[in-house]
């Protein structure tokens, strides 16, 4: 008599807790569709650069190629991505240039701040940081003044502090001539050209 209670509580208690069997054609299902949509995700970002580079480094005004850069151009700038013909041709930039920022503080210390120089980086941090040459080779240019307070205020902030507030900020252009052909012994000494130079507002170190 013990022994069949035993065996029907058994049963009831197994009867009231089914287990779910999955079976392994739909195991296998299920990796093969996140496999198969990982896949296209790939292809389509690849597919995407591909179209979206080519489209942006023809030098050509077809309706369609110009169509595609308007499209892509906010991604290709916020990335870093875009690059222009006069690198290469028909006049490449003659001159080699770099930018240093001076930030003076109220207590009359001075900072020192070199935007990433690529020929200092090594070969994983040029990948990542070749935007900045792009941005250091225009930020000079008259037509990107607006830009020069915000780029001082952003500087004042990195080296400001409650005991000894940033106060002032001078922007500061060195570039050397490139001469084709030069051997090792032209080594010209930078020059210094003053692009921007103001103090810094209270309301602008927040």
């Amino acid at each position: 008599m013990k022994k069949s209670r035993t065996r029907k509580k058994t049963g009831t208690v197994e009867n009231a807790h089914p287990r779910k069997r999955t079976s392994p054609s739909s195991v296998e299902s299920g990796d093969s569709g996140t496999r198969t949509f990982r896949q296209g995700a790939i292809s389509i970002f690849i597919l995407f650069h591909l179209i979206a580079i080519t489209c942006w480094v023809v030098p050509s005004q077809f309706p369609p190629v110009r169509a595609i850069k308007e499209l892509v151009r906010p991604y290709m700038l916020w990335s870093g991505l875009f690059q222009s013909w006069d690198m290469f041709a028909p006049n490449p930039r003659p001159v080699n240039s770099y930018i240093k920022a001076v930030v003076i503080t109220q207590n009359h210390h001075i900072h020192v701040w070199t935007f990433p120089r690529m020929e200092e980086l090594s070969l994983s941090e040029r990948y990542r940081k070749e935007r900045y040459r792009k941005f250091t080779d225009v930020l000079p240019e008259q037509v990107n003044a607006a830009l020069w307070p915000d780029v001082a205020s952003h500087l004042a902030r990195y080296f400001d502090s409650q005991a000894d507030p940033s106060e002032h900020v001078t922007l500061v252009q060195f570039s050397t001539d490139i001469k084709p052909g030069a051997d090792e012994s032209f080594d010209p000494v930078p020059k210094p050209t003053v692009f921007y130079e103001d103090y810094v507002q209270p309301e602008n170190l927040k």
